[in-house]
């Protein structure tokens, strides 16, 4: 047996995603996490009291890159910060697993572009729900063509409010790029993923109803949003839909997923943590009379592990699949460039009450 020697992890912000990367990454033989930076203690602390081994703290990303001790740098920190620390990382050459969004407008999402043109290693956008083991299964059989040619896909999510951040970061579309971005730019890249077509144009209507309206910072009010539906026509024909309920706490399954095609339809859904269930269903039912049902199941440690029903795991897999094997990324710079411009749009769509063209935003 051949000793692999681990790949090294520096994770860039150390607060709730950092520690669901950390108790995956333990789950995982070929990694290691042995670097953190954070400005902020605290974090710092709650993350190096998962770590099994010594692990070097910095309070700044720039003293952790000067120090080059890691082979891949996860970028959890908050989102308004992912355009200046991906420039620094940049510079490393490294492997990079950003966080969504990979930063909160368009346009710092065009400038990463530019500046990773030929990047020599994985640059890897963290979009985990498409790891989920029952949405993997629903979009196998979708692109198996179970249902026929796909015409329309429902995404329901109806789940707790925003957690608490440090400094209340999240409470500002200025930090987060709005509910729409933050968010929902993983819905809108399971969508694009599923569908195979580029997104034209986007209607929304939304808006912030019920969380955070008694709160304030700084004499100022939170403005992000707490429920939408979203609209996305795709280039093929295609259409989808996002219905977005955050005040909707005590839901049994959090995610729910309808696809339609010609000859039939498959739907499945992901159980909110609260529930304790491990297992999904898969339902196919065709148009013909015919029913197929699938129950597809978690390992209660890998579900433990996080807040992504086991996903977070399975994108560590394919990334370090990626990693060893000098593979593309599954989810690129692009994807995640594109899913931020969607969230853009539908943002833009509720402020303009009209719809917005993709094209208007990727300029």
């Amino acid at each position: 047996i051949i000793n692999m020697e681990k790949i090294k992890y520096g994770i860039i912000g150390a607060g709730t995603m950092a520690r669901e990367h950390i108790l995956n990454l333990s789950l995982i033989d070929e990694a290691e996490v042995v670097a953190l930076s954070d400005p902020h203690e605290e974090s710092l602390k709650q993350c190096q009291e998962l770590l099994k081994s010594e692990v070097v703290c910095f309070k700044n990303h720039l003293d952790l890159i000067k120090e080059n001790l890691v082979d891949v740098y996860i970028i959890s920190s908050p989102n308004f910060t992912h355009i200046q620390i991906l420039k620094d990382v940049i510079k490393t050459k490294k492997h990079i697993l950003v966080e969504k969004p990979l930063c909160t407008k368009t346009k710092d999402c065009l400038e990463i572009e530019k500046l990773t043109k030929n990047y020599p290693s994985v640059f890897w956008t963290a979009m985990e729900y498409r790891y989920m083991p029952p949405v993997s299964k629903f979009i196998k059989e979708i692109h198996n063509k179970t249902i026929g040619d796909l015409k329309t896909l429902t995404i329901r999510e109806h789940r707790f409010p925003f957690l608490k951040k440090v400094n209340d970061w999240n409470r500002f579309e200025k930090n987060t790029g709005g509910t729409l971005v933050e968010k929902c730019c993983h819905f809108f890249d399971l969508m694009r993923f599923i569908v195979k077509s580029e997104p034209v144009s986007v209607y929304a209507s939304g808006g912030q109803d019920v969380n955070h309206l008694d709160e304030e910072y700084d004499g100022k009010k939170p403005d992000i949003i707490d429920n939408a539906y979203v609209i996305v026509n795709f280039e093929n024909g295609s259409r989808s839909m996002l219905e977005l309920c955050m005040f909707a706490e005590n839901s049994e399954m959090q995610e729910e997923l309808t696809a339609t095609g010609n000859i039939g339809k498959i739907e499945t859904s992901v159980p909110s943590n609260e529930s304790g269930k491990t297992t999904s269903d898969v339902r196919i039912g065709m148009r013909d009379g015919k029913t197929k049902q699938e129950s597809v199941s978690v390992d209660p440690k890998i579900l433990e592990a996080g807040h992504h029903h086991g996903s977070t795991y399975y994108e560590h897999l394919a990334f370090i699949n990626a990693v060893k094997n000098k593979l593309k990324p599954e989810v690129s710079l692009n994807d995640g460039l594109i899913a931020v411009a969607v969230g853009e749009a539908a943002e833009t769509s509720i402020k303009l009450g009209r719809v917005v063209k993709l094209n208007e935003i990727i300029t």
